[in-house]
């Protein structure tokens, strides 16, 4: 399985804004782009960026920020392509849906790369059945349950100690002995995370599209 094993402050500078892929560490002083907030590397273009580059860093951001490879985000923009519906809104409600993300959003893990973890190595149940694929896209009345297994429901009592932020309005978590979720509804275009609302789905449709 490909996976990034560049520094993830890089790419937050790259980018030009905070992309959260470190948890609590982005909200520090600890955090790169708070201390050095220009593009990594020597030779640093000043330029004013081309209509295509714009579109690009649009579509980079999206992409980085719930943590996908380019060969995952064009078979979402595919998908949401072939629906009747606005197709950057549905774009963005396919990224909510992904099992990954939603385990974050339920506050079982600080981070997304650390939700993919989890679901990965086998500690999370959907509909009752095991599930270690992280890009699973979940559907309206789905339970998503931590496994009773020691270690799995330590980890996610020790995030959820952090104080995370409420879950949002399509989700609900249960916390027991064994913590769960279920999403009641696909998300919508106000349910995106409010660290990315400000992206501007049209430029990254009108960049896929060309």
């Amino acid at each position: 399985m490909g996976r990034t094993t560049d520094p993830v402050c890089k790419i937050c500078r790259r980018e030009g804004i905070k992309l959260f892929l470190k948890g609590t560490r982005c909200d520090s002083p600890k955090c790169a782009i708070e201390r050095r907030n220009q593009p990594p590397g020597m030779h640093v273009r000043r330029g004013k960026p081309s209509e295509y580059g714009i579109r690009l860093r649009e579509k980079q951001k999206l992409k980085r920020f719930y943590g996908l490879f380019e060969r995952q985000f064009r078979r979402y923009f595919e998908l949401a392509s072939r629906s009747p519906e606005n197709t950057g809104e549905q774009l963005l409600s396919i990224m909510e849906r992904r099992l990954d993300n939603v385990v974050h959003r339920l506050g079982f893990a600080p981070n997304r790369a650390a939700a993919r973890q989890l679901v990965a190595h086998g500690h999370v149940n959907v509909n009752g059945h095991s599930c270690n694929i992280p890009s699973m896209l979940l559907r309206a009345n789905d339970v998503v349950q931590i496994k009773n297994r020691p270690r799995g429901i330590q980890l996610v009592k020790l995030a959820l100690q952090d104080n995370p932020p409420p879950p949002p309005d399509y989700l609900e978590r249960v916390e027991g002995e064994i913590p769960e979720g279920k999403l009641h509804r696909l998300p919508t275009r106000g349910d995106v995370d409010p660290r990315i609302q400000d992206i501007q789905e049209q430029l990254i449709i009108e960049f896929c599209s060309r």
